[in-house]
Protein backbone atom coordinates (compact mmCIF):
# COMPACT_ATOMS: atom_id res chain seq x y z
CA UNK A 1 0.00 0.00 0.00
CA UNK A 2 1.12 3.14 -0.91
CA UNK A 3 1.48 6.23 1.43
CA UNK A 4 -1.51 7.96 0.13
CA UNK A 5 -3.57 4.87 0.53
CA UNK A 6 -2.41 4.45 4.39
CA UNK A 7 -3.15 7.86 4.94
CA UNK A 8 -6.88 7.55 3.51
CA UNK A 9 -7.12 3.99 5.44
CA UNK A 10 -5.99 5.64 8.70
CA UNK A 11 -8.36 8.67 8.61
CA UNK A 12 -11.24 6.66 7.62
CA UNK A 13 -10.65 4.06 10.36
CA UNK A 14 -10.44 7.22 12.60
CA UNK A 15 -13.70 8.53 12.15
CA UNK A 16 -15.22 4.86 12.22
CA UNK A 17 -13.74 4.52 15.61
CA UNK A 18 -15.19 7.66 16.69
CA UNK A 19 -18.85 6.36 15.18
CA UNK A 20 -18.14 3.34 17.60
CA UNK A 21 -17.32 4.94 20.44
CA UNK A 22 -20.87 7.02 20.04
CA UNK A 23 -22.64 4.12 21.31
CA UNK A 24 -21.35 4.30 25.15
CA UNK A 25 -17.54 3.07 26.69
CA UNK A 26 -16.99 -0.33 26.73
CA UNK A 27 -13.81 -2.78 26.49
CA UNK A 28 -12.56 -5.50 25.32
CA UNK A 29 -13.26 -9.12 27.48
CA UNK A 30 -9.81 -9.94 28.77
CA UNK A 31 -10.78 -13.57 27.09
CA UNK A 32 -10.18 -11.70 23.80
CA UNK A 33 -6.51 -10.01 24.72
CA UNK A 34 -3.58 -11.04 22.96
CA UNK A 35 0.18 -10.32 24.66
CA UNK A 36 1.98 -7.44 22.21
CA UNK A 37 4.89 -10.53 22.41
CA UNK A 38 2.88 -12.91 21.37
CA UNK A 39 1.02 -10.43 18.59
CA UNK A 40 4.30 -9.09 17.43
CA UNK A 41 5.95 -13.14 17.51
CA UNK A 42 3.15 -14.47 15.76
CA UNK A 43 3.03 -11.36 12.98
CA UNK A 44 6.94 -12.00 12.30
CA UNK A 45 6.24 -15.30 11.01
CA UNK A 46 3.05 -14.81 9.12
CA UNK A 47 5.21 -11.94 6.77
CA UNK A 48 8.11 -14.15 6.55
CA UNK A 49 5.72 -17.09 5.50
CA UNK A 50 3.44 -14.72 3.33
CA UNK A 51 7.05 -13.18 1.54
CA UNK A 52 7.07 -17.21 0.15
CA UNK A 53 4.27 -15.83 -2.16
CA UNK A 54 5.01 -15.36 -6.20
CA UNK A 55 5.32 -11.43 -6.29
CA UNK A 56 1.97 -10.86 -8.07
CA UNK A 57 2.02 -7.23 -7.68
CA UNK A 58 5.28 -6.87 -9.65
CA UNK A 59 5.31 -6.99 -13.95
CA UNK A 60 7.48 -9.82 -13.87
CA UNK A 61 4.92 -11.97 -12.61
CA UNK A 62 2.78 -12.79 -16.02
CA UNK A 63 1.29 -16.43 -14.89
CA UNK A 64 -1.90 -16.77 -13.82
CA UNK A 65 -4.96 -14.25 -13.34
CA UNK A 66 -3.93 -12.39 -10.58
CA UNK A 67 -4.58 -8.93 -10.82
CA UNK A 68 -3.68 -7.45 -7.53
CA UNK A 69 -6.55 -5.23 -6.12
CA UNK A 70 -6.34 -0.98 -6.25
CA UNK A 71 -4.70 -0.06 -3.09
CA UNK A 72 -7.95 2.24 -2.53
CA UNK A 73 -9.97 -0.79 -3.08
CA UNK A 74 -8.43 -3.23 -0.47
CA UNK A 75 -8.23 -0.14 2.02
CA UNK A 76 -12.25 0.42 2.02
CA UNK A 77 -12.40 -3.40 1.80
CA UNK A 78 -9.83 -3.34 5.63
CA UNK A 79 -12.05 -0.50 6.55
CA UNK A 80 -15.34 -2.26 6.15
CA UNK A 81 -14.14 -5.36 7.62
CA UNK A 82 -13.37 -3.76 10.50
CA UNK A 83 -17.15 -3.83 11.16
CA UNK A 84 -17.51 -7.10 9.42
CA UNK A 85 -20.96 -6.63 7.78
CA UNK A 86 -22.84 -9.55 6.48
CA UNK A 87 -25.36 -9.04 2.90
CA UNK A 88 -27.33 -12.04 3.53
CA UNK A 89 -29.57 -9.70 5.30
CA UNK A 90 -30.19 -6.13 5.56
CA UNK A 91 -30.10 -6.54 9.55
CA UNK A 92 -26.56 -7.84 8.83
CA UNK A 93 -25.38 -5.15 6.76
CA UNK A 94 -27.61 -2.09 6.11
CA UNK A 95 -24.98 0.43 4.44
CA UNK A 96 -23.04 -2.68 2.51
CA UNK A 97 -26.68 -4.45 1.28
CA UNK A 98 -27.10 -1.16 -0.19
CA UNK A 99 -23.64 -0.11 -1.95
CA UNK A 100 -24.34 -3.43 -3.44
CA UNK A 101 -26.89 -2.95 -4.98
CA UNK A 102 -25.79 0.41 -6.28
CA UNK A 103 -22.67 -1.39 -7.59
CA UNK A 104 -24.39 -4.32 -8.97
CA UNK A 105 -27.00 -2.10 -10.56
CA UNK A 106 -23.93 0.10 -12.57
CA UNK A 107 -22.60 -3.46 -13.41
CA UNK A 108 -25.97 -3.80 -15.13
CA UNK A 109 -26.43 -0.57 -16.66
CA UNK A 110 -23.08 -1.11 -17.83
CA UNK A 111 -23.69 -4.82 -19.51
CA UNK A 112 -26.74 -3.12 -21.56
CA UNK A 113 -29.48 -4.15 -18.81
CA UNK A 114 -32.49 -1.93 -17.95
CA UNK A 115 -33.74 -0.62 -14.61
CA UNK A 116 -35.40 -4.08 -14.09
CA UNK A 117 -32.78 -6.74 -13.95
CA UNK A 118 -32.30 -9.42 -11.04
CA UNK A 119 -28.52 -9.26 -9.70
CA UNK A 120 -26.10 -9.74 -6.88
CA UNK A 121 -22.61 -10.11 -5.70
CA UNK A 122 -21.16 -14.05 -4.80
CA UNK A 123 -17.96 -15.25 -3.13
CA UNK A 124 -16.65 -16.21 -6.81
CA UNK A 125 -17.26 -16.75 -11.00
CA UNK A 126 -17.59 -19.98 -10.15
CA UNK A 127 -20.47 -19.56 -7.46
CA UNK A 128 -21.87 -17.04 -10.03
CA UNK A 129 -22.02 -19.35 -13.01
CA UNK A 130 -23.77 -22.10 -10.55
CA UNK A 131 -26.32 -19.91 -10.25
CA UNK A 132 -26.51 -18.97 -13.66
CA UNK A 133 -26.98 -22.71 -14.67
CA UNK A 134 -28.93 -23.60 -12.03
CA UNK A 135 -31.41 -20.90 -13.28
CA UNK A 136 -30.75 -22.27 -16.93
CA UNK A 137 -31.99 -26.02 -15.32
CA UNK A 138 -34.85 -24.65 -13.58
CA UNK A 139 -36.20 -22.46 -16.59
CA UNK A 140 -36.09 -25.81 -19.01
CA UNK A 141 -35.76 -28.70 -16.28
CA UNK A 142 -36.30 -31.18 -19.33
CA UNK A 143 -33.67 -29.83 -21.37
CA UNK A 144 -29.42 -29.67 -21.30
CA UNK A 145 -26.76 -26.92 -20.90
CA UNK A 146 -24.07 -26.81 -23.70
CA UNK A 147 -20.73 -25.06 -23.53
CA UNK A 148 -17.86 -24.57 -25.61
CA UNK A 149 -15.30 -27.28 -25.71
CA UNK A 150 -12.99 -23.73 -24.95
CA UNK A 151 -15.57 -22.92 -22.33
CA UNK A 152 -14.22 -22.50 -18.40
CA UNK A 153 -14.31 -26.45 -16.72
CA UNK A 154 -16.74 -25.78 -14.33
CA UNK A 155 -19.13 -25.64 -16.78
CA UNK A 156 -19.16 -28.92 -17.00
CA UNK A 157 -18.45 -29.71 -13.16
CA UNK A 158 -21.67 -27.57 -12.28
CA UNK A 159 -23.87 -29.27 -14.39
CA UNK A 160 -22.81 -32.51 -12.56
CA UNK A 161 -24.01 -30.79 -9.41
CA UNK A 162 -27.22 -29.56 -10.72
CA UNK A 163 -27.37 -33.57 -12.20
CA UNK A 164 -27.96 -31.83 -15.87
CA UNK A 165 -26.58 -33.11 -18.99
CA UNK A 166 -23.65 -30.42 -19.98
CA UNK A 167 -22.83 -30.76 -23.73
CA UNK A 168 -19.40 -29.73 -25.29
CA UNK A 169 -19.78 -28.39 -28.32
CA UNK A 170 -16.69 -28.10 -31.37
CA UNK A 171 -15.18 -25.06 -32.07
CA UNK A 172 -13.96 -24.91 -35.08
CA UNK A 173 -10.72 -23.61 -36.70
CA UNK A 174 -11.79 -20.22 -37.16
CA UNK A 175 -13.25 -19.94 -33.38
CA UNK A 176 -17.00 -20.73 -34.86
CA UNK A 177 -19.06 -23.33 -32.86
CA UNK A 178 -19.83 -26.63 -34.91
CA UNK A 179 -23.78 -25.77 -34.15
CA UNK A 180 -24.63 -28.38 -37.22
CA UNK A 181 -23.08 -30.64 -34.14
CA UNK A 182 -25.69 -29.90 -31.60
CA UNK A 183 -29.39 -30.71 -31.45
CA UNK A 184 -31.25 -27.68 -30.94
CA UNK A 185 -34.44 -28.71 -29.37
CA UNK A 186 -33.00 -30.99 -26.25
CA UNK A 187 -30.88 -27.58 -25.49
CA UNK A 188 -32.23 -25.21 -23.08
CA UNK A 189 -29.57 -22.78 -22.73
CA UNK A 190 -26.14 -22.19 -24.34
CA UNK A 191 -23.48 -20.71 -22.36
CA UNK A 192 -20.88 -18.40 -24.24
CA UNK A 193 -17.79 -16.86 -23.50
CA UNK A 194 -16.59 -13.37 -23.61
CA UNK A 195 -12.80 -14.26 -22.78
CA UNK A 196 -12.25 -17.51 -22.35
CA UNK A 197 -9.43 -18.30 -19.40
CA UNK A 198 -7.13 -20.74 -21.88
CA UNK A 199 -6.30 -18.17 -23.90
CA UNK A 200 -8.50 -14.75 -23.74
CA UNK A 201 -10.84 -15.53 -27.06
CA UNK A 202 -14.15 -13.79 -27.39
CA UNK A 203 -16.53 -16.60 -28.84
CA UNK A 204 -18.85 -15.56 -31.02
CA UNK A 205 -22.03 -14.67 -29.66
CA UNK A 206 -22.99 -12.45 -32.43
CA UNK A 207 -23.23 -16.10 -34.74
CA UNK A 208 -24.90 -17.97 -31.86
CA UNK A 209 -27.95 -15.22 -30.74
CA UNK A 210 -29.66 -15.55 -33.86
CA UNK A 211 -29.39 -19.78 -33.67
CA UNK A 212 -30.58 -19.68 -30.33
CA UNK A 213 -33.43 -17.35 -30.79
CA UNK A 214 -34.82 -19.63 -33.90
CA UNK A 215 -34.87 -22.69 -31.19
CA UNK A 216 -36.15 -20.61 -28.04
CA UNK A 217 -33.18 -21.53 -26.35
CA UNK A 218 -31.72 -19.37 -23.61
CA UNK A 219 -28.31 -17.50 -23.60
CA UNK A 220 -25.82 -17.50 -20.84
CA UNK A 221 -22.74 -15.17 -21.11
CA UNK A 222 -19.36 -16.39 -18.78
CA UNK A 223 -17.74 -13.27 -19.18
CA UNK A 224 -15.90 -13.69 -15.60
CA UNK A 225 -12.80 -12.95 -17.37
CA UNK A 226 -13.81 -10.36 -19.97
CA UNK A 227 -16.60 -8.65 -18.92
CA UNK A 228 -14.78 -5.25 -18.39
CA UNK A 229 -12.99 -5.46 -21.57
CA UNK A 230 -17.07 -4.00 -23.04
CA UNK A 231 -15.92 -0.46 -22.04
CA UNK A 232 -13.50 -0.97 -25.23
CA UNK A 233 -16.47 -1.64 -27.17
CA UNK A 234 -16.35 1.31 -29.52
CA UNK A 235 -13.19 1.87 -29.16
CA UNK A 236 -11.75 0.40 -32.35
CA UNK A 237 -8.91 -1.04 -30.24
CA UNK A 238 -10.94 -4.82 -30.15
CA UNK A 239 -13.92 -5.97 -31.97
CA UNK A 240 -17.11 -4.93 -30.32
CA UNK A 241 -19.76 -6.89 -32.24
CA UNK A 242 -19.74 -9.48 -29.74
CA UNK A 243 -19.59 -6.78 -26.86
CA UNK A 244 -22.62 -4.98 -27.88
CA UNK A 245 -24.73 -7.80 -28.27
CA UNK A 246 -24.56 -8.67 -24.50
CA UNK A 247 -27.91 -6.95 -23.44
CA UNK A 248 -29.60 -9.59 -25.68
CA UNK A 249 -28.46 -12.59 -23.19
CA UNK A 250 -30.61 -13.77 -20.48
CA UNK A 251 -28.00 -13.85 -17.87
CA UNK A 252 -24.26 -12.49 -17.95
CA UNK A 253 -21.55 -13.50 -15.16
CA UNK A 254 -18.54 -10.80 -14.09
CA UNK A 255 -15.79 -11.38 -11.61
CA UNK A 256 -14.50 -8.05 -10.27
CA UNK A 257 -11.86 -9.64 -8.70
CA UNK A 258 -10.63 -10.43 -12.28
CA UNK A 259 -10.09 -7.25 -14.32
CA UNK A 260 -11.98 -5.46 -12.04
CA UNK A 261 -9.37 -4.25 -8.97
CA UNK A 262 -10.96 -5.83 -6.47
CA UNK A 263 -9.76 -8.89 -3.47
CA UNK A 264 -10.87 -12.06 -3.58
CA UNK A 265 -14.01 -13.10 -3.67
CA UNK A 266 -16.63 -10.99 -5.31
CA UNK A 267 -18.42 -12.59 -8.00
CA UNK A 268 -21.34 -10.78 -9.75
CA UNK A 269 -24.40 -12.79 -11.74
CA UNK A 270 -26.97 -10.68 -13.04
CA UNK A 271 -30.58 -12.23 -14.83
CA UNK A 272 -31.90 -9.99 -17.21
CA UNK A 273 -35.59 -11.21 -16.50
CA UNK A 274 -36.10 -10.51 -12.62
CA UNK A 275 -39.24 -12.68 -12.63
CA UNK A 276 -36.81 -15.72 -12.23
CA UNK A 277 -36.21 -14.62 -8.82
CA UNK A 278 -39.57 -17.22 -8.28
CA UNK A 279 -36.90 -20.01 -8.77
CA UNK A 280 -35.08 -18.37 -5.27
CA UNK A 281 -38.13 -18.02 -2.97
CA UNK A 282 -37.69 -19.28 -0.02
CA UNK A 283 -38.18 -18.08 3.89
CA UNK A 284 -36.31 -18.06 7.07
CA UNK A 285 -37.74 -17.70 10.38
CA UNK A 286 -34.97 -15.27 12.00
CA UNK A 287 -33.58 -13.56 8.56
CA UNK A 288 -36.05 -11.11 7.20
CA UNK A 289 -37.78 -8.91 10.11
CA UNK A 290 -36.19 -5.75 9.66
CA UNK A 291 -37.03 -4.15 6.69
CA UNK A 292 -39.78 -4.95 4.25
CA UNK A 293 -36.97 -4.06 1.07
CA UNK A 294 -35.38 -6.62 -0.84
CA UNK A 295 -33.00 -8.75 0.99
CA UNK A 296 -30.30 -9.84 -0.78
CA UNK A 297 -30.09 -13.07 0.73
CA UNK A 298 -33.90 -13.56 -1.18
CA UNK A 299 -32.19 -13.88 -4.43
CA UNK A 300 -29.30 -15.74 -3.64
CA UNK A 301 -28.29 -19.26 -3.43
CA UNK A 302 -25.56 -18.45 -0.53
CA UNK A 303 -26.23 -17.61 2.85
CA UNK A 304 -23.90 -15.36 4.52
CA UNK A 305 -21.16 -13.04 2.41
CA UNK A 306 -18.75 -10.71 3.19
CA UNK A 307 -20.43 -7.17 3.17
CA UNK A 308 -16.61 -5.59 2.51
CA UNK A 309 -16.94 -7.11 -0.72
CA UNK A 310 -19.71 -4.28 -1.83
CA UNK A 311 -18.17 -2.12 0.20
CA UNK A 312 -14.78 -2.26 -2.34
CA UNK A 313 -16.90 -2.90 -5.19
CA UNK A 314 -18.87 0.24 -4.66
CA UNK A 315 -15.88 2.30 -3.73
CA UNK A 316 -13.95 1.75 -6.94
CA UNK A 317 -17.30 2.07 -9.08
CA UNK A 318 -16.92 5.63 -7.71
CA UNK A 319 -13.40 6.41 -8.24
CA UNK A 320 -12.69 4.12 -11.51
CA UNK A 321 -15.75 4.48 -14.23
CA UNK A 322 -16.69 2.16 -16.71
CA UNK A 323 -16.17 4.04 -19.70
CA UNK A 324 -13.42 4.04 -22.52
CA UNK A 325 -11.61 6.80 -21.78
CA UNK A 326 -11.82 7.40 -17.79
CA UNK A 327 -11.16 4.88 -15.36
CA UNK A 328 -11.46 1.17 -16.52
CA UNK A 329 -10.97 1.89 -20.14
CA UNK A 330 -7.32 3.51 -19.71
CA UNK A 331 -6.16 0.39 -17.91
CA UNK A 332 -7.69 -1.84 -19.91
CA UNK A 333 -6.22 -0.79 -23.15
CA UNK A 334 -2.58 -1.05 -21.53
CA UNK A 335 -3.40 -4.67 -20.78
CA UNK A 336 -4.31 -5.13 -24.55
CA UNK A 337 -0.91 -3.15 -25.70
CA UNK A 338 1.18 -5.50 -23.36
CA UNK A 339 -0.31 -8.47 -25.25
CA UNK A 340 0.19 -7.28 -28.31
CA UNK A 341 3.75 -5.77 -27.90
CA UNK A 342 4.93 -8.67 -26.71
CA UNK A 343 3.50 -10.91 -29.60
CA UNK A 344 4.82 -8.12 -32.12
CA UNK A 345 8.25 -8.85 -30.24
CA UNK A 346 8.11 -12.59 -30.85
CA UNK A 347 7.42 -11.89 -34.50
CA UNK A 348 11.32 -11.16 -34.07
CA UNK A 349 12.41 -13.39 -31.70
CA UNK A 350 14.65 -16.78 -32.96
CA UNK A 351 14.12 -18.38 -30.14
CA UNK A 352 10.29 -18.56 -29.71
CA UNK A 353 6.99 -18.24 -31.59
CA UNK A 354 3.54 -17.01 -30.86
CA UNK A 355 0.84 -19.62 -30.84
CA UNK A 356 -1.96 -16.69 -32.49
CA UNK A 357 -2.49 -13.34 -31.87
CA UNK A 358 -3.82 -12.57 -28.64
CA UNK A 359 -7.55 -11.15 -28.70
CA UNK A 360 -7.68 -10.22 -25.09
CA UNK A 361 -4.55 -9.72 -22.87
CA UNK A 362 -3.13 -13.92 -22.96
CA UNK A 363 -1.26 -14.75 -25.55
CA UNK A 364 0.18 -18.40 -25.46
CA UNK A 365 4.03 -19.45 -27.14
CA UNK A 366 6.55 -21.81 -27.69
CA UNK A 367 10.38 -22.60 -27.88
CA UNK A 368 10.55 -22.35 -31.76
CA UNK A 369 13.84 -24.69 -31.86
CA UNK A 370 11.66 -28.25 -32.14
CA UNK A 371 10.71 -30.26 -34.68
CA UNK A 372 8.07 -32.24 -32.94
CA UNK A 373 5.15 -31.39 -30.15
CA UNK A 374 6.35 -33.31 -27.50
CA UNK A 375 9.86 -31.63 -27.67
CA UNK A 376 7.78 -28.25 -27.88
CA UNK A 377 6.26 -29.57 -24.32
CA UNK A 378 9.45 -30.43 -23.10
CA UNK A 379 11.20 -27.31 -23.65
CA UNK A 380 8.06 -25.06 -22.76
CA UNK A 381 8.29 -26.71 -19.44
CA UNK A 382 12.12 -26.21 -18.69
CA UNK A 383 11.42 -22.82 -19.19
CA UNK A 384 8.43 -22.43 -17.11
CA UNK A 385 11.30 -24.11 -14.35
CA UNK A 386 13.90 -21.89 -15.02
CA UNK A 387 11.81 -18.83 -14.16
CA UNK A 388 10.70 -20.05 -11.09
CA UNK A 389 13.90 -21.53 -10.15
CA UNK A 390 15.80 -17.96 -10.71
CA UNK A 391 12.82 -15.93 -9.67
CA UNK A 392 13.49 -13.69 -12.77
CA UNK A 393 10.06 -14.12 -14.53
CA UNK A 394 7.11 -16.12 -13.74
CA UNK A 395 5.03 -17.61 -16.60
CA UNK A 396 2.10 -20.27 -17.17
CA UNK A 397 1.44 -23.42 -19.21
CA UNK A 398 -1.28 -24.74 -20.91
CA UNK A 399 -2.05 -27.89 -22.87
CA UNK A 400 -3.20 -27.80 -26.03
CA UNK A 401 -4.83 -30.67 -28.49
CA UNK A 402 -2.35 -31.30 -30.87
CA UNK A 403 -5.08 -31.39 -33.41
CA UNK A 404 -5.57 -27.55 -32.83
CA UNK A 405 -1.94 -27.04 -32.57
CA UNK A 406 -1.14 -28.39 -35.42
CA UNK A 407 -3.81 -26.43 -37.92
CA UNK A 408 -1.97 -23.57 -37.32
CA UNK A 409 1.53 -24.67 -36.92
CA UNK A 410 2.07 -27.83 -39.35
CA UNK A 411 5.46 -27.45 -39.66
CA UNK A 412 6.14 -29.52 -36.33
CA UNK A 413 5.72 -32.91 -36.09
CA UNK A 414 2.83 -34.53 -34.15
CA UNK A 415 4.11 -37.01 -32.05
CA UNK A 416 1.61 -36.73 -28.89
CA UNK A 417 -1.86 -35.91 -27.83
CA UNK A 418 -1.45 -33.05 -26.44
CA UNK A 419 0.97 -30.19 -26.39
CA UNK A 420 2.23 -28.04 -23.57
CA UNK A 421 2.79 -24.28 -24.22
CA UNK A 422 3.85 -21.09 -22.21
CA UNK A 423 1.23 -18.71 -21.57
CA UNK A 424 1.25 -15.07 -20.00
CA UNK A 425 -1.52 -13.38 -18.96
CA UNK A 426 -0.68 -9.30 -18.68
CA UNK A 427 -3.19 -8.14 -16.28
CA UNK A 428 -1.15 -5.26 -14.91
CA UNK A 429 -1.60 -1.83 -17.00
CA UNK A 430 2.32 -1.85 -16.12
CA UNK A 431 3.33 -4.71 -17.94
CA UNK A 432 2.78 -2.51 -20.89
CA UNK A 433 7.02 -1.15 -20.68
CA UNK A 434 8.05 -4.14 -19.15
CA UNK A 435 7.10 -7.35 -22.18
CA UNK A 436 10.70 -5.90 -24.00
CA UNK A 437 12.87 -6.95 -20.58
CA UNK A 438 10.27 -10.25 -20.39
CA UNK A 439 11.39 -11.43 -23.54
CA UNK A 440 14.82 -10.96 -22.69
CA UNK A 441 14.81 -12.68 -19.42
CA UNK A 442 12.62 -15.49 -21.11
CA UNK A 443 15.48 -15.88 -24.11
CA UNK A 444 18.13 -16.20 -21.46
CA UNK A 445 16.57 -19.26 -19.88
CA UNK A 446 15.98 -21.23 -23.42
Amino acid sequence: MDESSQKALGRALEQLSEWKSSFGDWEQDSSLSVSEEKEREVFTRLVQRLKCNFPFHHPVYAGQMLKPPHPLTWAAYAMAMSINPNNHALDGGPPSSEMEKEAVAELAQFFGYGEEFLGHLTASGTIANLEALWVARESHPDKKIAFSENSHYTHQRMCGVLRVEGVKVPVKHDGSFDLEAVNPEKIGTMVVTLGTTGLGEVEPLDEILPWAKKHGIRIHIDAAYGGFFRTLKDSGIIDGTSWKLMEEADSIVVDPHKHGLQPYGCGCVLFKNPAVGKFYKHDSPYTYFTSEDLHLGEISLECSRAGAAAVALWATLQMFPLTENEGFGPILKKCLQAARNMYDLLGSSQKLKAFKKPELDILGYFPAQAKMTSEISAKSKAVFDAGMREQSFYLSLYKIPAKMFSRLHPEYKVDAEQVTILRSVFMKPEQKAFTKQLLQRIEKAI
